[in-house]
This record gives structure tokens, C-alpha cells and sequence, in this order.
């Protein structure tokens, strides 16, 4: 099984038609490359620390405009995308931090709720999740997802293992100084899960945030199979065997 993670910057922000099309290019190139499944960084559709009231706005059920237009690409490029964006709250409360599993046929697979909201940043902007997504399957693997500081709790790692997960996708947007993230935590937990994680982060700022890149893909034991740096990258690598 082959990864891409695009390692990108956050769309100006609510411009999603900016996202759509970077999106488009980057599946386009992963897919030259033979890859599997593409992952964004967390609210890579939207951009993610914005004004809460734009954020809202910009929220989407899981098969709304957006949905349809990942659908299409992954269509196209015949390759699967995990991708996040502001999921709609049923009560109209503040959106979900969402990520949608889409396969290469345009088929909507899984939708996993961040549970884990960092900081006030998170809680100004969004409701948490009630629970870490069932793992779904996919081309003889069972994968599950998870979005950046979800993916640094042993349980919710634990829970999708002990679902028959054998690996993790994460769309993250890691901000500086947190290293520790992608360099110590996720190596740690994929070995002590044994579970494969794809670690999908964001590069660049918004205001005064910089993001820290250094997106990874990791075996289940712990070994690192690829690490970006800290500029815009496609990372490609095999991962699973």
C-alpha cells in the first residue's frame, strides 16, 4: 500500500475553491506516483484557525458540495482521499473538526469526529466528537482514522487496534513548538499498537500560527518509512506489505 501526504499550507481563508484546486493537482501528482490513498492535512478545505463565525458558515454535511467535488477528483485520479473540513452539527451547534474517507470510486467510507480538541483554539471553534470512527475496510486492509491530537492518546489508538485496524490516517495541522508529535508520540504509539500511521500535517501560517510540517509515515513497529521537513511536499511512500 502506497501513501501520499500532502504536506501543504491552509487555503486563504474559506476559499475553497483555492482548496479544490490545489487538491485536484496534488491527487493528480499522487496518483502519477502510483499511490494509494491521499491525505490532507486537518481542515485543509477550509483553512482551520479562522474566525469562528466564517468557520461556521463554511460547515457542510458529510455528503454535501464539498464531499461531491473530493468525489469527483478521486474519481478521476482513481485514488482514495482522507481530507478535513467543518463538518455540519445536526443542532446547529458549533461544526465538527471533520475527516471523510473517500475511495477511489468516489465512495464515502468513513467519517471520524476530532474527540480530542486542543486548546481554546479547538473549543471556540468546534464541538467535540462523541467517539473515535469504527475502522472501515479497504482492498483486503482494515483502516482507521483519527485527526492530530486524537492520534496522540494511547486509547484512542488502542480502541481502533483492538477494532482490527492496521493502520491510522491522520490529517493534522501540528503547530510549532509541538515537534514532539510527529518525531517521539506517533512513533511510540504505532509501535505499541502495532498499527501503521500516515501522519498528514499542514506547513506554513495562519497569523501568527506556523505549522511544523515534518508529516510521517510509520510502521507498526515504530519505524519511520518517510518524514517531510518543514516546507509544501508531496511525501509518497510505501507503508504497508
Amino acid at each position: 500500500m502506497r501513501v501520499a501526504l500532502w504536506q501543504s499550507p491552509h487555503p486563504p481563508a474559506g476559499d475553497t475553491a483555492h482548496a479544490l484546486k490545489a487538491l485536484a493537482e496534488a491527487a493528480s501528482d499522487a496518483a502519477a506516483q502510483d499511490a494509494d490513498w491521499l491525505i490532507t492535512p486537518e481542515m485543509a478545505l477550509t483553512g482551520y484557525l479562522i474566525d469562528p463565525a466564517r468557520l461556521h458558515a463554511l460547515a457542510e454535511p458529510a455528503d454535501g458540495a464539498l464531499a461531491q467535488a473530493v468525489a469527483r477528483i478521486a474519481r478521476q485520479q482513481g485514488i482514495g482521499i482522507v481530507y478535513g473540513w467543518p463538518e455540519t452539527h445536526p443542532q446547529g451547534g458549533k461544526p465538527y473538526n471533520a475527516a471523510q474517507a473517500i475511495g477511489p470510486e468516489g465512495e464515502r467510507l468513513a467519517v471520524h469526529r476530532k474527540v480530542h480538541l486542543f486548546g481554546l483554539a479547538d473549543a471556540e471553534r468546534f464541538s467535540p466528537g462523541d467517539a473515535v470512527a469504527a475502522p472501515f475496510d479497504w482492498g483486503g486492509r482494515r483502516l482507521g482514522m483519527l485527526i492530530c491530537f486524537d492520534a496522540e492518546q494511547p486509547a484512542a489508538v488502542r480502541e481502533l487496534a483492538r477494532q482490527g485496524a492496521e493502520a491510522v490516517l491522520v490529517p493534522t495541522a501540528n503547530m510549532l513548538p509541538y515537534d514532539d508529535a510527529p518525531l517521539l508520540t506517533i512513533p511510540r504509539l504505532a509501535a505499541a499498537c502495532r498499527v501503521g500511521v500516515a501522519y498528514a500535517n499542514a506547513c506554513g501560517a495562519e497569523g501568527t500560527t506556523r505549522y511544523g510540517g515534518l508529516s510521517t509515515v510509520v510502521g507498526p513497529h515504530g519505524e519511520v518509512r518517510a518524514r517531510a521537513g518543514r516546507e509544501a511536499v508531496l511525501l509518497v511512500a510505501d507503508w504497508l506489505v
